[in-house]
């Protein structure tokens, strides 16, 4: 008897620690998880508080209680293109091809889960979008989007998006116009104004350079001619006929050329006669 007690008292503990490894293998799955590289993990505790708000689990391997659920996200930034048609201001249909490129709140995973859900994507962020989108094309016309307004529209639509997802623990990190389609003939009436347009200024364009070329031209010959007129003023006797004999001076001291000089001319000027060989 006193064996048999002895012999028990031996194998119950071999037993128990079989019976705990066989629990933890069958458990072994719900006790542990694995987060990867550009994911982020929530943690519901189900004998706690529910979702754990304060804790956002990052990468690697954790062990959790076998009755709780890590929910995994992916926080990494991603892109969600939307095709949509909208109304410009003045009420034409407009087709408009928008990409979001956006991200969970790494902090503030965990309210996400509690308050979205892992479907927030079509939850929250595409209607944000699409919201975002109708309100700002709502306010340009054809010509403007299609024209000059293209980078104040992306601009203005990244600004609204963000301001309705801030409070839906949801980054935006940029949207992206990628294409505006008008209806064919609407887009060849504004092609045609904005040829027309274009063709207008080169006309106003040529017709200033001609003008001020003719003022350049008009200065120009009014400055010649006041020259040659305060010219003509200052040229008196005296000076014509000081100029003409240092003319002839410089004449007669060159050695290539003789000449004969008899009385005098107009003025008391020599006459030049010619040279001789």
């Amino acid at each position: 008897m006193q064996q048999q007690e002895f012999d028990m008292k031996k194998v119950l503990p071999i037993g128990i620690g079989i019976a705990a490894l066989i629990i933890i293998l069958i458990s072994w799955n719900s006790m542990t998880t694995t987060i990867k590289s550009g994911e982020g993990g929530v943690l519901f505790e189900l004998l706690g508080d529910g979702v754990n708000t304060e804790t956002t689990y990052g990468e690697g391997f954790h062990f959790i209680l076998p009755w709780n659920t890590m929910f995994i996200y992916e926080v990494r930034q991603q892109e969600q293109g939307e095709k949509m048609t909208v109304l410009s201001s003045n009420g034409l249909e407009i087709s408009v091809d928008v990409s979001i490129w956006y991200q969970p709140s790494y902090a503030e995973l965990g309210k996400l889960h509690q308050e979205k859900g892992q479907n927030y994507l079509n939850t929250v962020v595409k209607p944000a979008i699409r919201s975002a989108t109708r309100s700002v094309i709502g306010r340009y016309t054809p010509e403007q989007i299609y024209s000059s307004k293209r980078d104040a529209i992306q601009s203005e639509i990244f600004e609204e998006t963000r301001d309705l997802l801030i409070s839906q623990y949801v980054q935006i990190n940029e949207v992206l116009v990628r294409d505006i389609i008008l209806p064919p003939t609407l887009k060849m009436a504004i092609e045609n104004k904005l040829k027309q347009e274009q063709e207008s200024l080169e006309y106003e364009f040529k017709l200033e350079k001609a003008t001020k070329e003719a003022q350049r031209i008009e200065i120009d010959a009014l400055g010649k001619a006041n020259a040659n007129r305060i010219l003509s003023a200052s040229l008196t006797d005296k000076i014509l006929t000081e100029k003409g004999i240092e003319a002839t001076l410089k004449l007669a001291q060159s050695p290539n050329t003789k000449v004969v000089v008899v009385g005098s001319g107009k003025n008391g000027l020599p006459i030049i006669l010619g040279d001789q060989k």
